[in-house]
C-alpha cells in the first residue's frame, strides 16, 4: 500500500489521466472526474483545517464533493444522518470540535453496534486505502465499472464502495434508497459492467416482490455484495440461482475492523455461514472463547472522545469482536453469530441466526426472527416470530416439523407467533433490541 497517497491524490490523478471520464452520476446531474476534481478544489476552500466537521448525510453529488473537500482543506469528515433534529445536530458538532484526533484521521463515522449508545469510530486516510486496497483484491474491482450506490453514505457499507471506484477511476451511481423500485431498475439501463451492495434485508424485498426483474441484471451484475448482517442461506441459493454468471460476495466488514474477508458464494458450493478469506491487509485471529479479532491496517484509531470504551475494543494492534466465528481447513472464517444474541436455554447455547437460516427456506415464510421468551416452565424458551407470504397459511405444526428435521432438538423454537413485520434498524438489521 502506498501509504504516502490519501483519497484526494488518487481523485487528483484522476482527474489528469481521465479527465473526461464520468466519475458519478445522480438523477439528472452527472460529473466527470476533472469536473470534480474541480468541484472540490473549490468547495475546500470553504473549510478550516485541522478540525472534525459535521455535516448531514445525503444521496448527493454535493455529499461526495463535501466528504471529500473537508479531507482536502485538512480536516476530518464527521457525516451525521441527514434527519438528526438541529438541536441533537448542533450539540454532536459543538462536541466533536472540541475533540482531538491522532494525526492522520480522514473521518469520525458514528455506529451504534449492540449497545445502542451511539459512538463515533475514527477512521484514518491509510485505512481508507486499505479499505479499498481490499476490496479491489477481494472483490474484482475495475476501471471499467459502474458501481450503483444505494444504502446511506454516512455508513461504511455503501461509502467504503466510493474508495475503490476512485482508486481505479471507475464510475459511481448514487440513488437515494430503494423506496422506488422503478429507479433501481434504471440505473442499470444503459450497457456496462455494473456492481452494488445491498444489506440482507434489501436482497429479502427484492427476490420477494422483483425476482422477476432482478434475473433480468443478470448478464451487467459483474458483482453483488452483502453485508451488514447474516445473509439466510437460501436468499443465498435463489440468487446462485436467478444471477448464475454473476459473482455473489458475503462480506465481514465493521465500522471498527474495515473491510476484512470476503466469500463468493456463487462458487458451486454456496457455503452457508461463510465469509471467506482474510484479504491482503488484514487478518483473523479466533481466541481461544472463540470469538473474532482482526488485525492490520484497516482498524479504527478508536472512538473519539472515549479512550475508555476504546480500550474495551481495541487493545494493542487488535479489534475484539462480539462475534463467534471458526476458521475452516481452508482459512476461511465462518461465523456463529453475536455473543449478546445468543439464547441460553437449559444450559444449552442457540445461536438465532442458525434457526432464522433454516426458517426462511422454508416455503412461505417472507421474514422471521429468533428470540428468547418466557416460558412458565422452562423459564426461557426459543421462540420463533414469522411473517408469512400474502396468501400462505400460518400452520407452526409444520414450520416446526422443517425445523426438527434440521437442527438438533435444543435448537428447535418451543413457541411460534405469527406477525405482520419483524422489526428491524434503520440499515435494515434485525433489531433484537426491540424483543427484549
Amino acid at each position: 500500500m502506498n501509504c504516502a497517497l490519501t483519497l484526494e491524490d488518487y481523485l487528483r490523478l484522476d482527474a489528469e489521466r481521465y479527465p473526461e471520464k464520468t466519475a458519478v452520476v445522480c438523477g439528472e446531474e452527472a460529473l466527470t472526474y476533472a469536473q470534480l476534481w474541480q468541484r472540490v478544489q473549490q468547495r475546500a476552500t470553504d473549510f478550516p483545517s485541522g478540525q472534525v466537521i459535521a455535516f448531514r448525510s445525503s444521496q448527493t453529488i454535493d455529499f461526495l464533493v463535501t466528504y471529500l473537500a473537508i479531507h482536502l482543506a485538512g480536516s476530518v469528515a464527521a457525516p451525521l444522518e441527514k434527519d438528526t433534529p438541529e438541536p441533537l445536530f448542533e450539540e454532536i458538532a459543538g462536541r466533536l470540535s472540541a475533540c482531538e484526533v491522532p494525526e492522520g484521521s480522514a473521518d469520525v463515522l458514528y455506529t451504534t453496534g449492540t449497545t445502542g449508545k451511539s459512538k463515533g469510530v475514527i477512521i484514518s486516510h491509510r485505512t481508507i486505502v486499505a479499505d479499498a486496497e481490499n476490496l479491489i483484491a477481494g472483490q474484482g474491482f475495475s476501471h471499467d465499472l459502474i458501481f450503483v450506490i444505494h444504502g446511506p453514505l454516512n455508513h461504511i457499507g455503501s461509502l467504503s464502495k466510493i474508495y475503490p471506484v476512485i482508486l481505479l477511476g471507475g464510475t459511481l451511481r448514487i440513488l437515494d434508497g430503494l423506496r422506488d423500485a422503478d429507479v433501481f431498475f434504471e440505473a442499470f439501463r444503459e450497457p456496462g459492467k455494473y456492481a452494488t451492495f445491498f444489506v440482507p434485508a434489501n436482497i429479502r424485498f427484492l427476490l420477494s416482490f422483483d425476482a422477476r426483474r432482478f434475473a433480468a441484471l443478470a448478464d451487467r451484475l459483474d458483482f453483488v455484495e452483502s453485508g451488514g448482517a447474516p445473509l439466510s442461506h437460501a436468499d443465498m441459493l435463489q440468487l446462485c440461482e436467478i444471477l448464475p454468471r454473476t459473482r455473489l460476495y458475503n462480506t465481514y466488514a465493521s465500522t471498527e475492523t474495515g473491510i476484512i474477508a470476503t466469500y463468493n458464494y456463487n462458487d458451486g458450493r454456496c457455503l452457508p455461514g461463510c465469509l471467506g478469506r482474510p484479504m491482503p491487509h488484514s487478518r483473523i485471529i479466533i481466541t481461544p472463547e472463540g470469538m473474532i479479532s482482526c488485525q492490520g491496517d484497516t482498524l479504527m484509531s478508536g472512538y473519539i472522545g472515549d479512550p475508555e470504551l476504546t480500550a474495551t475494543v481495541l487493545r494493542g494492534d487488535t479489534v475484539y469482536m462480539s462475534d463467534y466465528g471458526t476458521i475452516d481447513e481452508e482459512g476461511m472464517l465462518h461465523i456463529g453469530g453475536r455473543e449478546s444474541d445468543v439464547i441460553n436455554v437449559g444450559g444449552y447455547k442457540v445461536a438465532p441466526t442458525e434457526v432464522e437460516d433454516v426458517a426462511m427456506s422454508i416455503e412461505g415464510v417472507r421474514d422471521c426472527i429468533c428470540i428468547s421468551a418466557e416460558h412458565r416452565i422452562m423459564g426461557r424458551a426459543v421462540k420463533l416470530l414469522v411473517v408469512m407470504q400474502d396468501g400462505v397459511a400460518f400452520d407452526k405444526k409444520r414450520i416446526a416439523r422443517y425445523i426438527a428435521a434440521r437442527l438438533e432438538p435444543y435448537k428447535v423454537p418451543q413457541l411460534y407467533e405469527q406477525v405482520d413485520a419483524i422489526a428491524r434498524t434503520y440499515n435494515g438489521k434485525l433489531d433484537r433490541k426491540f424483543y427484549k
